[in-house]
């Protein structure tokens, strides 16, 4: 591997994981509820809500912002999150994910891995007759 790519490739593997070191240590530093709270999202969205590394490392990163004005502005959790604080995650999230949800980003995986190995499919096929 030539040495640009090779600083490239760990550039990407250990940037995310700089970032993801901020950004905890920025939740460890809230008050209790906030981190509390914050670390309930986080959990949430590690589950549900597919990105890809920048997206995650920017998600992330907003969302210690936003808690840590919460805690400097003394805003209620409640009146953060509202009532429904899956519609709160959900909306939040739509701003980081690509193309929505599970079900969508499963269709447009399935749908390239088939594109890909149809076309392979065919170059065999070319080069076999």
């Amino acid at each position: 591997m030539p040495e640009d790519e090779k600083s490239g490739f760990i550039a990407k593997v250990i940037g995310p994981k700089k970032r993801w070191r901020a950004y905890k240590a920025r939740v460890k530093d809230l008050p209790e509820s906030y981190r509390a709270a914050a670390e309930a999202i986080e959990r949430y969205l590690m589950h549900f809500v597919p990105t890809d590394a920048d997206s995650n490392a920017s998600m992330f990163d907003d969302l210690a912002d936003l808690f840590e004005q919460a805690a400097a502005d003394a805003t209620a959790i409640r009146e953060l999150v509202g009532e429904d604080p899956v519609e709160f995650v959900d909306a939040f999230a739509q701003n980081y994910s690509q193309g929505g949800y599970v079900p969508d980003r499963a269709r447009k995986q399935l749908t390239d891995a088939i594109t890909q190995a149809a076309n392979e499919d065919d170059g065999e096929d070319q080069a076999g007759r």
